[in-house]
């Protein structure tokens, strides 16, 4: 599955779409700071705010912005022009977006938990804010007047920030009549809040549970080794991903699993439940003022699927495709579990639990693929993947990186890097990496954006600025740490937007890097996950932990061909996910445990455990995937099938084709559409044929995905 993203920060210039999805799109976290020094200037961004500075910043930021549409709404119709009008709408918002990461940021990543406070506030203050500058009917009516009157020649990408504006606006409701206007301010301020706090209480959420080493059998003594222990010497386990996912699929007592997985299904239930029941209806409130029949079709109508009619055909035809496949695969994972249930004694209930699924889904792997897991964890030391995933991508997309020592960063954790033009010696961006998990800390693998990539008002570019957020499990002084296959995969993915925010080279803040649509952005990261189901890649990223020896041909081949097990429930559990969320944003009001209980059931064939809510931690419905979770499955159609036409075909680590993407997808950002960059980079109009070979799949279906 791909990696969890969460939306971070809604800003001015695209508020009416998510900017921080689930790879945590939040944009820049630095200070507001002269673009035309960012190529020359080091690790610019301050990451010492006190919670006063955080505090006082926002004001600043917030009077700063106000100004500059203040002076554009009193400027007479007849006088707008791309100088006083676009371009400074558009420098304003470059300013305003330099500042607001660096205020939201922290309550993501920083150790403090008072700094954390104060993100989250100066978060909740610039999305009222937000609202507020997006609501300006005053630099509308500017902007309308501009468009309709406009006697110069502008480019492309001009045309496309002008004609963009419009159409916001109007999706803001700026031709309705006043009252409705601020019906809809009121309403759009309170979904800005509900959402920050859904967030907030995931990332605060400390849960643990205690269990004795026997309740923990088939966990490897490494594992145990790693957790802290209580008074009486049993184990603290928590439920963060390093901690949940290896437990849940190697735990061999069931009782352990059903407690772990009933725990992480419960995350601020009755909280979030109940934020998340108000958003939806607030959506659809929101929605039918703007004249929409419901939500999902307004936030559609800007991505690539258009209305929810479409993304419900696109999911019915993967579910029919799929329902065979998932009902064999069920079938066989319920005869492992009667046999193991024969063999140690456990009472057999003859249905697949959700605590059993991760579980047998990783027997299935051992079972029918001989894949050694804990032979092969030992093959990816962090240090070893980092050096060879950096290599990979460096010489696949002509770029060279450089560690910046002794940066500033928010924890010792965390390093900076500075990432060149191998031809042109030219810096093109930085990145930090943030890969361990802590208290307080995001709990999920995610980019965020913390600067664009664009032209300032001097012309020249904005040197771009992104973060890779993880939660890999942190070395000890006997043991470094090892990844599982899974968390490369994760790792590939994340750095990939990590590069499509870095590559960027748009004229305009609007379409930098990753803000793209929705259901596009998910197109460059999963397609570089290809690279670590391939021998030559997975080679260069690997060497044993204690003499580097390289991973076994028999085990690397035993991996390879593992990537089609469990095809059928992997992809019918993102048609839940999506069904789900789908369902959501069709209705005015919502029962969200039940709706997932009924999605679960009919379509994965396995119940939701009682009593939980998965709902109420299912952070993209509060961070930017609202309506849209359907953009991972869309997404991989398209990613598969630049992969297998164009990488596949004409070398994996072919650098003409590797600078071509680059230049095709990359560097674009969002001021082309993403169904014209595929044709471009692919010739032709995009298939479906690719997506289902890879899944082990024989469907040749040699037209468009919708």
């Amino acid at each position: 599955m791909c990696a969890l993203r969460v939306a971070a920060a809604r800003t001015l210039r695209s508020l009416s779409k998510p900017v921080m999805r689930m790879t945590i799109q939040n944009r820049p976290v630095a200070p507001a700071r002269d673009c035309s020094q960012a190529g020359n200037r080091r690790n610019a961004l301050r990451w010492d705010l006190a919670p006063d500075e955080i505090r006082t910043m926002t004001d600043r930021v917030i009077s700063g912005v106000k100004k500059v549409y203040d002076d554009i709404g009193s400027l007479s119709p007849e006088n707008v022009s791309v100088e006083n009008t676009l371009k400074a709408l558009a420098h304003a918002d470059l300013d305003y977006a330099s500042s607001r990461y660096v205020l939201g940021f922290p309550q993501y990543v920083f150790p403090s938990k008072e700094v954390r406070s104060a993100s989250t506030e100066a978060d909740k203050k610039l999305s009222d804010f937000d609202v507020e500058m997006t609501m300006r009917e005053d630099v509308f009516t500017r902007i309308t007047a501009l468009q309709k009157n406009l006697k110069e020649n502008l480019t492309p990408e001009e045309k496309r920030f002008l004609d963009r504006r419009v159409a916001l606006g109007k999706r803001r409701g700026l031709h309705l009549s006043k009252e409705v206007q601020e019906e809809i301010k009121r309403t759009s301020k309170l979904i800005s809040e509900l959402s920050i706090e859904f967030n907030k209480n995931l990332n605060e959420d400390n849960t643990y549970l205690v269990f004795s080493e026997y309740e923990l059998g088939g966990l490897a003594h490494s594992y145990l080794n790693g957790l802290e222990r209580t008074a009486n010497g049993q184990y603290k386990v928590t439920l963060e991903y390093p901690h949940y996912y290896p437990l849940m699929k190697r735990c061999h007592n069931p009782e352990t699993r059903r407690k772990m997985e009933t725990a992480f299904h419960s995350r601020c239930k009755e909280v979030n439940t109940a934020i998340l029941e108000q958003l939806i209806h607030l959506r659809a409130k929101m929605a039918d003022l703007l004249g929409y029949s419901s939500h999902a079709n307004y936030v559609l109508e800007i991505n690539m699927a258009k209305n929810a009619s479409n993304v419900s055909d696109f999911l019915d035809t993967f579910y029919e495709t799929l329902k065979p496949i998932g009902i064999k695969e069920r079938k066989y994972i319920l005869a492992l579990k009667k046999r193991e249930c024969l063999m140690k004694g456990y009472q057999f209930d003859g249905q697949i639990n959700a605590w059993d699924l991760p579980y047998y889904m990783n027997q299935v792997e051992q079972c029918k693929f001989a894949v050694n897991k804990d032979k092969l964890i030992e093959y990816f030391p962090l240090d070893v993947v980092t050096k060879g995933l950096f290599g990979i991508y460096q010489e696949l997309l002509g770029l060279t990186f450089t560690e910046i020592v002794n940066a500033h960063v928010w924890h010792e954790d965390v390093k900076l890097y500075s990432a060149h033009d191998t031809d042109t010696g030219e810096e093109i961006g930085q990145f930090y990496l943030d890969l361990h998990p802590r208290e307080g800390k995001f709990g999920h693998a995610a980019c965020f954006g913390l600067q664009p990539g664009c032209r300032g008002p001097d012309g020249n570019r904005c040197l771009p600025v992104a973060a890779m957020v993880a939660n890999f499990t942190k070395p000890r002084k006997d043991m470094p740490c090892l990844l599982q296959h899974h968390e490369v995969e994760t790792y590939f993915h994340e750095f990939g937007h990590v590069m499509h925010e870095l590559c960027s080279k748009t004229t305009f803040s609007e379409f930098s890097g990753t803000l793209v649509e929705t259901d596009f952005v998910e197109v460059p990261s999963q397609m570089l996950e290809n690279w670590v189901w391939e021998k030559e890649p997975l080679r260069r990223m690997s060497g044993h932990y204690k003499d580097g020896s390289p991973i076994p041909d028999n085990l690397l081949d035993k991996l390879i061909t593992s990537r089609v097990a469990n095809t059928g429930l992997m992809n019918l559990r993102q048609v839940v996910l999506s069904k789900v969320d789908q369902s959501l944003h069709t209705s005015s009001h919502a029962d969200t445990a039940e709706v997932f209980a009924k999605h679960c059931q009919e379509i994965l064939g396995v119940p939701a455990t009682p009593g939980t809510n998965m709902t109420a931690s299912f952070s993209h419905l509060a961070g930017g995937y609202d309506g849209q979770y359907y953009s991972y499955l869309w997404s991989e159609v398209y990613s598969m099938d630049i992969y297998f036409s164009r990488f596949k075909k004409e070398g994996i680590m072919n650098p003409k084709v590797g600078k071509e993407y680059r230049r095709v997808i990359l560097e674009a950002g969002g001021s082309v559409d993403g169904i014209d960059m595929l044709k471009t980079f692919l010739g032709r109009v995009p298939c479906q044929d690719a997506f289902f070979q890879c899944k082990g799949l024989n469907k040749s279906q040699e037209t468009q995905p919708l």
